[in-house]
């Protein structure tokens, strides 16, 4: 141990098979993160608590697990969009951070990077921990690609089937029996702030699927949003926000409830454009129920893409009807 350092940095490098606007997002927002990164979610039980922003530079979030494992805290320090990004990794009580920096170039459709890991200074006890951290980073490394390069390959399927939509055009399905679960609200319906509102649970319910309820990607659905279609010019309106679960599960959270949607035929139209001009399209929807002499449902609204400008949403919005 005489001959350990303190402290140690080595690189890596990385590459995959996928283009910088869809690799970059996938590190520089926390909640994604945890779902590829193998550090996170290779262990079992593992909770944790995100904290404004949820990306960017200042995100952080909390992590530990109920078995009393593995603790600690992570932050973005530094961000400069698909060029670099800087890390601070803090375990357990320790308040020296390892650093972690990471830095993108685009080939063609694919991504290199390159990764440079700083280890924290460590006691003279402890620098044996130095030994072997290089080869567990880079092995955590490798494996976090290939789970980023299957997820990035689900997204993508899902990209092209957006790029078949035919927007502003009323269809017509059958839908699936959905048991959600999700936060009722009331708030005001102003031009800016029902959106603001919308994007705050939308958050609000992610990290409690993710985090409390310990939830992996490919364990819920699509978020969806419930409305009764003839209050949408109230001044004030109530909704639904939640996203489907496969069964019910034990909730201690009391702001958290379930609601079954029950399978039925829906009048189905696709939206892209300002949040706010969405009411036209659902009026479509609304008349063309009206002259079928049909009677209809609450109103189904799902963010077809992570919903981050008011200007720029695509939605799928569908109508249940029945005789």
């Amino acid at each position: 141990m005489n001959f350990v350092d303190e402290s140690k940095s080595f690189t890596h490098q990385s590459e995959i098979n996928y283009p910088i606007d869809k690799v970059f997002p996938q590190f520089n927002n926390l909640q994604n993160f945890v779902a590829w990164n193998d550090y996170f979610s290779g262990k079992d039980n593992q909770s944790y608590s995100f904290f404004t922003p949820y990306e960017g530079v200042g995100s952080g979030m909390k992590f530990s697990s109920e078995k009393g494992g593995d603790s600690g805290d992570f932050f973005i320090r530094y961000s400069n969009p698909n060029r670099t990004l800087r890390y601070q990794l803090f375990e357990g009580d320790d308040n020296n951070p390892y650093l972690i920096d990471v830095k993108f170039k685009s080939v063609g459709n694919k991504t290199k990077m390159f990764w440079n890991i700083h280890t924290p200074k460590r006691s003279y006890l402890q620098r044996s921990l130095n030994l072997v951290a290089e080869d567990f980073f880079i092995d955590n490394i490798d494996k976090s690609m290939k789970n980023l390069y299957q997820l990035l390959g689900n997204k993508v399927d899902r990209d092209q089937k957006l790029a078949s939509v035919k927007y502003d055009s009323i269809m017509v399905e059958n839908q699936d029996g959905q048991l959600l679960l999700g936060v009722n609200v009331s708030t005001k319906n102003t031009k800016d702030g029902l959106f603001k509102n919308v994007m705050m649970n939308h958050g609000k319910v992610l990290n409690f699927v993710r985090s409390d309820l310990g939830k992996k990607e490919d364990e819920f659905g699509m978020p969806v949003l419930l409305t009764n279609p003839s209050n949408l010019k109230d001044k004030e309106i109530s909704y639904f926000y939640g996203v489907p679960l496969s069964k019910r599960v034990s909730v201690s959270d009391n702001n958290f409830n379930f609601q079954t949607l029950n399978a039925s035929k829906v009048y189905v139209i696709y939206f892209q454009g300002n949040y706010n001009n969405r009411v036209k399209n659902i009026q479509e929807l609304l008349k063309k129920a009206k002259k079928d002499t049909l009677r209809n449902g609450q109103l189904i609204e799902e963010f077809l893409e992570e919903p981050t400008d008011i200007q720029n949403v695509k939605l799928r919005m569908s109508l249940p009807v029945y005789r």
